[in-house]
């Protein structure tokens, strides 16, 4: 069962005629916020449930698309633990109430996917994950021993085993078996992760590839340029990765090189410098090249030029996710009938900047905070 309030908002706005920008001015949140809330995106605050009530006329049960205390209940559970889970803060009471959940709703798959994202969320933020680089060895070995130990990644497992045997959407398959895939390897499950990651599809049968063969004239031009930001996503995190996971990448100029070479990619591909989300990905490379340079590379002077990229980049997609539209719609040659939906554009937790000023080494960190324009990010 999936979470049906941001359908029923936009029936109720269609039955009175009303548009996202009315709704949005009642209850004083951005026509994206709405946006985002009926393609199932998000979903309002719990304190904003009655006053959306309110405004069409329904009752609170109606809202939720439910008649009966029990449906009700679990809408309710759901729409908090979608909240918990977007902030990213402290899971303990998230994971608690799911558990709760869990066991009043066994069967509901929904509960026990959302169980299995806190738990994931509260492992990583309670333990962590080890590595370590044994004598000699030219690559980082997961501490199998350590990360082992986190309860809740074994918890999180049982879990999604569990949900993988019950019929989900596709999209919900594939992001559980991706996870299962990561806990397993940092847990030194290898066998299990191999296996499952061997179950999946081919790149080269991928849905993405085969609909670029499957459709003609503007369709098939569509389906290109979204085919081409995918594969684009997926090389960006493979390489960063294999540098972060190999020693003598890790710290040589080979690895400075290998980000200014995809960010260039990036930048080469969206010509009109209009990059829709991949600015985020783009800030992302730039970061990483001004670290890596400043401690292993020509220096801080150096890095400095990088961070001003990473800078741009970064107040361009905010620029983005502030003009409270719709969708994003592509300019360039290769993406020109590529549009991306505002809702999906990553939050702020998603984006690698605030996590990745606290790793600035310090040297660069002076020259940024001497900086007029860049002064800011410190503040």
């Amino acid at each position: 069962m999936q979470i049906e309030i941001g359908n029923k908002i936009r029936q109720l706005r269609q039955r009175d005629g009303r548009k996202q920008e009315d709704l949005a001015n009642a209850l004083g949140v951005t026509n994206q916020a709405v946006s985002r809330w009926e393609a199932s995106g998000g979903y309002p605050d719990m304190e904003m449930i009655p006053t959306i009530a309110n405004y069409f006329n329904v009752s609170i049960d109606e809202l939720f698309g439910y008649s009966s205390d029990r449906q009700a209940k679990l809408q309710s559970i759901l729409v908090r633990a979608e909240k918990a889970i977007n902030e990213q803060g402290d899971m303990t009471e998230c994971v608690e109430m799911l558990r709760s959940a869990a066991e009043e709703f066994p069967s509901e798959p929904q509960v026990l996917i959302k169980l299995g994202y806190a738990l994931s969320m509260h492992g990583w933020k309670k333990y962590g994950a080890r590595s370590y680089t044994k004598d000699g060895s030219d690559y980082a070995h997961e501490d199998t021993e350590y990360n082992g130990g986190n309860i809740y990644w074994q918890e999180e497992i049982k879990v999604f085993e569990k949900v993988l045997g019950m019929d989900i959407p596709a999209e919900d398959r594939d992001t559980i078996v991706m996870m299962m895939v990561i806990t397993y390897a940092k847990m030194g499950y290898y066998d299990k992760a191999k296996a499952l990651a061997a179950s999946r599809d081919s790149i080269i049968s991928s849905r993405e590839l085969l609909l670029t063969k499957a459709a003609d004239a503007e369709e098939r031009d569509r389906y290109c340029g979204e085919a081409i930001i995918a594969l684009l996503t997926e090389i960006k995190r493979v390489i960063v990765y294999a540098v972060s996971t190999k020693v003598p990448l890790f710290t040589s100029p080979e690895s400075i090189r290998l980000f200014l070479g995809l960010a260039n990619l990036y930048e080469s591909v969206f010509s009109d410098g209009r990059c829709g989300v991949a600015h985020s990905h783009i800030c992302d490379l730039y970061l990483h090249a001004a670290i890596y340079e400043a401690r292993f590379g020509e220096g801080a002077e150096k890095a400095l030029e990088y961070f001003r990229k990473a800078y741009e980049h970064n107040g361009l997609y905010n620029s983005i996710r502030c003009e409270g539209n719709d969708e994003y719609k592509y300019t360039a040659p290769l993406f020109s009938k590529v549009t991306f939906p505002s809702e999906n554009f990553p939050t702020d937790s998603d984006m690698p900047w605030k996590s990745w000023l606290e790793l600035i080494p310090d040297n660069l960190k002076e020259l940024i905070k001497a900086d007029p324009q860049l002064k800011e990010c410190f503040e």
